[in-house]
């Protein structure tokens, strides 16, 4: 079928090859090539269309957004335009992102202004839920990972989304990473500029309610306001309830979240501050929430490195002995809640473990108590790896071990392993086979991994601090987000990686080699 653009038209569905409108006489065909062939919704300020472009091979299908201001008044048509360049110049910077829809093209017509983008094929986190039921913790935490990267870009542009919810963000079909839609193009109100600078684009009372935090709807949006948006998302990813149906405490009006599900006591907190009310108390940015729940990945393991540091005697059962320390952290590593704190379920009266930096506090508290009253000759003494076959990695890992820390590795085969959020820290893995291994969320914290071969292993968000990765194959390997600070990468081949949001310096990557498949840490591919 062909869709009318005209707002007023009565009946704007036509038969496919017709040119003009039957009901209003309006031209079907946009700007000389966009067929749209239906509506996708519509809203106050405007309306969006699936279309396909036939000045293009094969008529590829793209979005139409059209922003139509409800004024005839022509100073604010004035203003309007001006605002809409501004931002569709915006979108054309960000739309960069592998992760965000590519502006296509922007024009005017007729009073009306146009945004054409790439169309995203899938479903939306909110179809999911419908569909297959809420998602647990772990799921959860993959979601929140991965849009706040994209939000610590779009951030870092100046740019504030305003309108964070599971509708807006679609689980991209071809390769079922998460795309961020809608940016809200000037759904403004046209007397909230007026005298004022146009960067106030961001101050317009954009957003969901319910979603939306207090300040955004008082048009005063921050970054933060994206944070509060999405800790939303993840409560009704988990809850199947939109925030309208959940309990809120009448006093506060907190939302009490926490009835409703079962997670950690530390995604708990994290949760907690990204839903503070009052922004002072919230995650300031994106990249903070991602600090925090990196720091609680690895605080744990390296508590328990510091203590088999420190350790005067080792058993000696089991080549594994060293790292069973596990009694060892709920002694040294207290609950709060057991502790008789406050509790952390409440948004205006809590102590998060892992807020105002005492993960850093819980870390220098664990290696206090660890060091104190041993010889301290003994605590600087690196002890010698354990020489430990493949077969028993596995095998430990498969009963639910995860800390490998000061083990000798080296030439064991563990390629297509799964050691998902195993410690490894201080290990030797000299040629050590890890091809298309399940490695994300490892710590290789000084670990000797030369000549390492890692070729289409997962090692996203790993930790390889001060690691020697000299020689190492790392070809076609997924390296988003991890961390290679002070880390040695001379000869590395990182042909077909992805570096996307890696801590990875310039001076790094040129000594290691590189590809036009490479993502870079910026998300293009190519050479630095």
């Amino acid at each position: 079928m062909s869709y009318c653009l005209n707002p007023t038209c009565p009946k704007p569905i036509n038969h496919p090859k017709a040119k003009n409108c039957r009901a209003c006489g309006a031209k079907l065909l946009l700007h000389g090539r966009y067929h749209l062939v239906k509506g996708l919704g519509k809203g106050g300020f405007g309306a969006t269309f699936l279309a396909a472009d036939l000045s293009l091979p094969g008529n590829p299908l793209c979005v139409i957004k059209q922003l139509r201001p409800n004024t005839d008044n022509p100073n604010f048509l004035s203003m309007a335009r001006e605002l809409f360049e501004r931002e569709a110049k915006t979108l054309g910077r960000i739309g960069n992102h592998p992760q965000i829809p590519r502006l296509l093209d922007y024009f005017e017509d007729r009073q009306q202004f146009y945004l054409i983008q790439e169309f995203v094929k899938g479903n939306n986190l909110q179809q999911e839920v419908k569909k297959n039921g809420v998602l647990n913790e772990t799921q959860i935490r993959q979601v929140l990972k991965e849009i706040l990267v994209i939000l610590k870009d779009i951030h870092a542009q100046k740019v504030i989304h305003r309108d964070i919810k599971p509708a807006n963000i679609i689980r991209r079909e071809i390769d079922n990473r998460l795309v961020l839609i809608d940016f809200g193009v000037v759904k403004n109100q046209g007397n909230t500029v007026a005298g004022g600078d146009a960067t106030a684009l961001t101050a317009f009372a954009v957003g969901t309610p319910g979603f939306a935090p207090p300040e955004q709807l008082a048009m005063r949006p921050v970054y933060s306001s994206d944070v509060y948006a999405l800790g939303v998302t993840c409560i009704y990813l988990m809850t199947g309830k939109a925030p309208k149906n959940l309990e809120c405490d009448p006093i506060t009006g907190e939302i009490d979240w926490f009835k409703n599900i079962k997670v950690s006591d530390s995604f708990v907190d994290i949760l907690t501050q990204m839903l503070e009310v009052s922004v002072k108390n919230r995650y300031k940015t994106a990249d903070e929430v991602l600090q925090a729940l990196d720091i609680e990945h690895h605080v744990d393991s390296l508590a328990e490195s510091i203590i088999s540091h420190t350790k005067v005697e080792e058993p000696r059962s089991s080549p594994l002995s060293r790292t069973n320390s596990l009694p060892l952290r709920r002694n040294i590593i207290p609950n709060p809640r057991q502790a008789g704190s406050r509790t952390a379920h409440r948004f205006g009266d809590r102590i998060s473990p892992l807020g105002k930096n005492s993960s850093r506090n819980r870390l220098t508290l664990n290696s206090k108590r660890t060091a104190g009253g041993l010889d301290r000759n003994a605590a600087r003494e690196k002890p010698k790896p354990v020489k430990v076959e493949a077969e028993i990695i596995i095998d430990a890992y498969a009963t639910g071990r995860r800390d490998f820390g000061l083990k000798d590795l080296s030439r064991q085969d563990l390629q297509k392993s799964e050691l998902a959020e195993s410690n490894f820290q201080n290990s030797i893995m000299i040629k050590t086979n890890f091809q298309s291994a399940d490695l994300s969320f490892c710590n290789f914290s000084s670990s000797d991994m030369r000549q390492a071969i890692l070729r289409n292993a997962k090692l996203n968000r790993a930790f390889f601090v001060e690691v020697n990765l000299e020689g190492a194959d790392l070809r076609g390997a997924n390296l988003s987000e991890a961390n290679f600070d002070r880390c040695k990468l001379k000869g590395v081949n990182l042909s077909g990686a992805n570096l996307t949001n890696a801590k990875i310096d310039k001076e790094q990557l040129e000594t290691a080699k590189t590809n036009w498949l490479t993502i870079l840490p910026n998300g293009r591919r190519g050479f630095w």
